[in-house]
């Protein structure tokens, strides 16, 4: 059994594709491959697109084209101005807004990354400068040296992640405020995804942002708040910022039903606060458990753990195993840019989910073992 690299998506959760290589049910496949919030979303996300249903205004008319309503509940949700807040169906198109509106020539980019970002850039004729991270260092940001890389090669952009992806490692905001300031007096632009932010809050620098000309900073609601089916994310940077990036976001990005929903997902605080000490809690189960396994694992401050396996394993084989023999899915990282081989990823799921899957990694392993 090898691994057949076509059926390699760039993105988790494609159970479909999956299924149908291995002939097996979607709905039997357990998802680890997904960095999504097990608890689901809100009630209140049910309860609004219920709401939104029986009202046949909702079909008949317009979505807000300013969105008001959604832009203030985010603007309540991260202590921001409703103008200082750019909305799209998705973190791709306000990404490829800044690029455009900024004008960006050549961006600096961490190798490991996600692999949207160097598609964003390619995508947009901006040239790339490689910035290797290394895994000595659980893959954290120096700010020095990256600066004095992207003055070496003449960037006028940095992009970004904190947590990072797919390590899930935390920058600490300090660092991530220096490093931005470092950047704003050599006229360098910071491109900051925050998409799991919402794990670690403290260490945003969302409210920040919006002092400083150089940094924009995009947020998800998709993870955090399960809800990637809406596909609702933003940005948020000084009102110039926002006012260009807009002139690249096309009207209506978002549906009336997704707004609704994510206004009330946004609002419910005790959600935020259990699912937060809830996946605490669970991680830390996870990283004890795997180490048991002597499966080493990076700090992590998201909702998913990167993985890596002795010499002795074939993560392709092991990865096969664990859908035939136990119908799960983790995620591969044979895509992920700078990786060195031996790492799989999953999610941090609920506890009877953690569970399952600690039992299959055993029982997996052990085919491996001399």
């Amino acid at each position: 059994m090898s691994v057949t690299p076509h059926i390699l998506s760039p993105h988790g959760g494609q159970l479909r594709q999956i299924a149908a290589r291995y002939g097996i049910s979607v709905e039997k496949l357990l998802d680890f491959s997904a960095n999504i919030n097990p608890a689901g979303p809100p009630t209140s996300v049910l309860t609004a697109i219920r709401r939104s249903l029986e009202a046949p205004s909702t079909l008949t008319t317009y979505p807000d084209l300013e969105l008001v309503e959604l832009k203030q509940a985010i603007a309540e949700y991260t202590g921001v101005q409703p103008e200082n807040i750019a909305v799209a169906n998705g973190f791709v198109p306000l990404l490829e807004a800044a690029l455009r509106s900024l004008k960006i020539k050549r961006c600096l980019l961490p190798i490991l990354s996600f692999g949207e970002y160097r598609n964003a850039l390619e995508n947009n004729s901006v040239s790339i400068t490689a910035y290797p991270l290394w895994s000595g260092e659980n893959f954290c940001y120096v700010p020095d040296t990256i600066m004095s890389t992207s003055l070496k090669h003449g960037c006028d952009a940095i992009l970004l992640a904190n947590p990072q992806n797919p390590s899930g490692t935390i920058c600490d905001a300090d660092d991530m405020q220096r490093l931005i300031t470092m950047a704003a007096q050599h006229n360098i632009a910071v491109l900051l995804d925050e998409a799991f932010i919402d794990y670690r809050p403290a260490t945003s620098v969302t409210q920040w942002s919006i002092e400083m000309a150089n940094v924009i900073v995009f947020r998800s609601v998709t993870k955090f708040l399960a809800v990637p089916g809406l596909r609702v994310a933003y940005a948020v940077s000084k009102r110039s910022n926002i006012c260009s990036m807009n002139h690249f976001i096309a009207p209506w990005p978002i549906t009336g039903f997704a707004s609704d929903a994510v206004c009330a997902a946004l609002r419910d605080q005790n959600y935020a606060e259990e699912s937060r000490l809830a996946n605490d809690r669970r991680r830390l189960w996870l990283e004890q458990k795997l180490a048991g396994l002597k499966i080493a694992t990076y700090p992590s401050g998201a909702n998913f753990l990167l993985l890596r396996f002795s010499a002795e394993v074939d993560v392709g084989l092991l990865w096969e195993k664990m859908i035939v023999e136990e119908q799960i899915v983790l995620r591969s990282c044979a895509n992920f840019e700078g990786l060195a081989p031996g790492h799989l990823r999953i999610a941090v799921r609920s506890e009877p989910e953690n569970e399952r899957l600690i039992r299959g990694l055993e029982r997996t392993l052990s085919s491996f073992a001399g």
